[in-house]
């Protein structure tokens, strides 16, 4: 698992380290791990140029000294400092040394354009509200010229512990962070500057919590439900999937596909879209019934393609199993009676409407999604999956916020949040918590995505039938 650190954790962990060692070998250490990930990008450091934009922090001087090692192998360096009198001394010493130079004033432009490699040191993980101006100028720049660019740590411009980026800022093909992940490098829209996130190990000693946490394979392996021998249906659980109109059929058709392949042992589908789901998935439970009818359920999906349906949705609410609240059902749901609930909840908005439940503009959620999938969480005691092109998930009771990134760009098409609401239920059903459940389906569905399109347009129904392969690609 990947674990993202806070700046204010990360800087605690970093003075009690330096109180241990000598004065600068921490810097050191970095620099001479930003300085080998420069060269591998490279291929060729004899001979290559290479530009350091040079602030006055202690990025500034980590760029110094991996630029003054890089000198020592043939490679022309030259530093642009952006605060001369605040320059690491240190650094810019021994960038000298090795045979470095520092920029003129009026050939900065030209130095950039020419450059094979920019070194971006600018702003630290310290850095809030949008750089100054001579910075938001190098940063144009840089964007315009055919350099690789690497950052020290983080982009400059985006914020280390939210992922937002308040104006300009660099995007990078590397990024070379040290001791920790910081959230900003796994969250959009700060992941999206970020590039390629290489982790520097420099002998810091965190917590085992962090602010947020990514899974990978093995993480998800060890959830997903591996059925017993004496397992039958019921007791590998049973999702009911409450979803559809008249008007919308295929949503139900769709949640029932995400649902057959996340586990459970069996699927009721309670609506009015009963034969197209029979036609499809005769597989699949059906009633009209209403949901207090249908027969027993270890988790409930309610929501996709319900038009007005609110009695529905607030008969399921009423229920002592685990709801996964979406689509029509987040509009129609009272936040009473969702925060009344016993029994855990799993929302999953895109960002649209989680705007609308927060009476904010989209564009607001879409540029700070942790803070927005925590108030939601907070405001309805409920666990929230916050959709999008990195989806995170914030438990109802705190704690690290989950992030998943296996998704594709492709997955934004009609149907696909009903096939995740549907795979999400069926682990819900199997006992997983909201928390485990939320992320493991955001995974697989991700994945699932990834194998469905292979960078071509796709399907909602194609994702769901990709669920298995995704689903292997975890326990092989």
């Amino acid at each position: 698992m990947r674990t993202a650190y806070s700046v204010e954790t990360v800087r605690a962990a970093e003075r009690a380290l330096m109180a241990r060692l000598p004065e600068g070998a921490l810097m050191q250490r970095a620099a001479a791990g930003l300085a080998a990930a420069c060269a591998e990008l490279l291929g060729r450091v004899y001979g290559s140029r290479v530009v350091l934009l040079v602030g006055s922090g202690d990025n500034g001087g980590d760029a110094l000294y991996a630029g003054a090692r890089l000198a020592r192998r043939g490679a022309g360096v030259t530093a642009v400092l952006l605060s001369p009198e605040r320059v690491h001394a240190g650094g810019l010493a021994a960038l000298r040394r090795a045979g470095g130079t520092v920029a003129a004033a009026a050939a900065v432009e030209e130095l950039i354009r020419r450059a094979d490699l920019v070194v971006d040191g600018i702003v630290g993980i310290g850095g809030k509200g949008g750089l100054r101006p001579e910075a938001a100028r190098l940063v144009e720049t840089v964007s315009g010229s055919g350099a690789a660019v690497v950052a020290v740590d983080l982009p400059s411009g985006v914020e280390a512990d939210t992922g937002q980026v308040r104006g300009a800022a660099v995007r990078v093909d590397l990024t070379v962070t040290f001791g920790a992940y910081k959230p900003g490098l796994l969250v959009d829209p700060a992941r999206e500057h970020a590039g390629v996130v290489r982790l520097v190990g420099i002998g810091l000693e965190l917590p085992p919590e962090g602010e947020l946490e990514a899974l990978q394979h093995t993480d998800v392996a060890r959830l997903l439900p591996v059925p017993a021998a004496e397992s039958d249906k019921y007791r590998r659980g049973v999702v009911g999937i409450a979803a559809g109109s008249a008007r919308y059929p295929g949503a139900a058709v769709l949640a029932v596909s995400g649902a057959l392949r996340g586990g459970a042992g069996a699927v009721r589908y309670v609506g009015p879209a009963g034969e197209a789901v029979l036609a499809r998935f005769p597989e699949t439970l059906v009633s009209d019934t209403g949901p207090a009818k249908a027969g027993r359920v270890q988790a409930w999906v309610v929501g996709p393609g319900a038009g007005e349906d609110a009695a529905t949705v607030a008969q399921v609410l009423e229920s002592e199993v685990p709801v996964l609240l979406d689509a029509d059902g987040l509009r129609l749901a009272e936040r009473d009676a969702v925060r009344a609930r016993t029994a855990p909840t799993l929302m999953t908005p895109h960002a649209g409407e989680a705007a609308a439940l927060l009476g904010v503009r989209r564009e607001e959620v879409e540029g700070a999604r942790l803070a927005a999938v925590r108030e939601l969480a907070a405001v309805y005691r409920a666990t929230v999956l916050l959709k999008g092109s990195t989806t995170v998930v914030a438990d109802a009771g705190g704690g690290p916020v989950r992030v998943n990134a296996t998704g594709t760009p492709w997955l934004a098409t009609a149907g696909s949040g009903d096939v995740l609401s549907g795979l999400a239920g069926s682990l819900l059903a199997t006992g997983l918590p909201a928390l485990d459940a939320g992320s493991a389906a955001a995974y697989l569905h991700g994945l699932a995505g990834r194998f469905a399109a292979r960078d071509a347009p796709t399907g909602a129904h194609d994702v769901a039938a990709h669920i298995p392969q995704a689903w292997r690609s975890t326990t092989d």
